[in-house]
This record gives C-alpha cells, structure tokens and sequence, in this order.
C-alpha cells in the first residue's frame, strides 16, 4: 500500500506594512505591498510653506477692505505694494538697502572678528580664559543698546557709532557659542588626536577647530540677527540715509505704508542672510549627520 501526501495548497501570508509572501511551486516570491497612506500625495512643501503668509495677507485685505482695520492705523497690503513700487521705481528703496548693507557688513565683520579671536584666546588656553572670559561675562549682561549716549559722546553722530553698535551686539554671540563648541569636543577625540601623533597646534587645526565649527554657524546666525535688530537702533541716531531714515520720514508724515515697506525689507534682508548662513552650514557641516524632522 503506497501513502501519498495530499497537495500541499500555497500560502499566502501578508505584511500589513512591507511585503507579502507568496509561494510559486516550491519557491516563495516577495510582493511587495504599497501602504494606503503612501497612495495619498501631499502637496509641495513650498505649498504648505507659503500658505500661511498667503491666508494672513488675504485676511489682511479682507479686514480693511471692509473697513474693519482703518488705513490710518495699518494700511493694506494693496497699499503698500503701490508704495513699494514708487520706492522701487524712484531709486529711493535700493540706495537706503544699500547704505543698511553696508553698514551691516562692515559691523558684522568687527564683531564677528573680535568675538571670535576672544573666544579662540579665552577656549584655547586656561590662561586666556581666565583673562578674557571674566571681563566679557561682565560686559554681555550690559544693555548695549543703553551704549548708544555714549558712543554719540565718543564717536560723533556719523556712521562711527552705527557701525559700533552692530559690531558690540554681533560679537558677543559669536563669542559665546564658539567658546562653547571649543569647549564641547570630545576629551576623547583629542586622545585619539594625540595618539596618532597630532601635536597641540595639530590638535587645534584638525580636532578643536572642526568640533567648534557648529558652535561658530550658530553664532553667526544670532549674529545676522542681532545685527538688523542693532541697524534699527543705529539708524535712529540722526541718520540721513538707510531704511531707518525712510522709516523715520515715514512716521513724520503717518505714512504707515513706507513703515510696513521698510519692515518687510528689513525682514527679508534678514531672511535672506539666514538662508546664505544655512547654505553655508550644509556645504561646511557635511560630514555631521543630522535630524531633519519627519
């Protein structure tokens, strides 16, 4: 008597996420399985990027369309575009941009350059820390823009104490955090450094240097932004030229169209710095790997 197994029905067991198994004679085959939520496309970020501005702009026009936001108290922004386009078209907007520019450059650069020799002097060595750190502590928890009657006294009321002032605000953020990122490497990457043969100033160019990178991209970026914050306050300081001089002129005669001009350049200058220095940090920081949300 001969037994013989009944056959043997294929099975199919599916993943309700990846693939699932089917078998074909004897060998099984992976299907894969689409999920339904990945069958839904989302819109563009860029969409969703510029949404929120668009809706607030439409209630804007909304709001004083139907009188509800008086145009003596903020304009529209049909208003302001027509503003914006006489500035444009008359030369008056680009030449005060490129005075602000200018003066935000030059202050940048000294603030910049003196926060961060300070900190390199100050997280380099003990002896410079304890000679430098002290005295800048002491300094940062002073109001700089309380500074203003003095650099006037000081300097004048030329572009001296504007470009002062911008350089005093940017500097002690660029100090802080490269301070920190040279303090924040890796006690045992500098013994691997020293285990290969890497000299102090070896250590520094190779290991201290590279850590405290990130440090120095986040510093400028609270730089750039201080910096528009302390051109406000420069700019007030008898000023002929620049956006706050416009602003200024602009609050003389109520025209609260050139204000909002004005404060949307100023944001977008600020805006554009802040995408340069994120260039930036994704061209200098490749080799750090990072969250970038979900």
């Amino acid at each position: 008597m001969t037994l013989t197994s009944p056959a043997r029905p294929d099975i199919s067991v599916k993943s309700p996420k990846t693939t699932s198994v089917q078998s074909v004679g004897n060998a099984p085959a992976l299907v894969p399985v689409v999920p339904a939520s990945a069958k839904r496309r989302s819109p563009p970020r860029w969409v969703r990027r510029t949404s929120g501005p668009l809706l607030l702009l439409a209630a804007w026009q909304l709001a004083s369309s139907f009188g509800w936001l008086p145009a003596d108290t903020l304009a529209p922004p049909s208003t302001i575009a027509s503003a914006a386009a006489g500035l444009i078209e008359d030369g008056t907007l680009p030449a005060a941009m490129g005075v602000s520019l200018q003066r935000v450059a030059i202050g940048l650069i000294l603030g910049g350059t003196v926060g961060t020799v300070l900190a390199l002097l100050s997280g380099l060595s003990r002896l410079g820390e304890d000679l430098i750190d002290a005295s800048v502590q002491m300094l940062r928890t002073v109001p700089w823009v309380g500074l203003i009657p003095l650099f006037i006294i000081w300097m004048g009321i030329g572009e001296a104490p504007k470009v002062a002032l911008i350089a005093l605000g940017t500097a002690f953020h660029l100090y802080l955090n490269v301070y920190a990122g040279i303090r924040g490497v890796d006690e045992q990457l500098i013994e691997a450094g020293g285990a290969l043969g890497l000299g102090r100033w070896g250590l520094v160019r190779h290991v201290v240097l590279p850590g405290a990178l990130p440090g120095f991209m986040t510093g400028l970026r609270y730089s750039l932004a201080t910096a528009w914050l302390a051109l406000v306050f420069g700019e007030s300081i008898n000023a002929d030229a620049g956006i706050g001089f416009l602003m200024n002129q602009a609050r003389e005669f109520f025209r609260t169209d050139v204000i909002v001009v004005c404060l949307v350049v100023y944001a977008f200058l600020g805006l554009t710095a802040d995408l340069i220095v994120r260039a930036l940090e994704r061209l200098l920081l490749q080799w750090r790997p990072t969250f970038t949300g979900q």
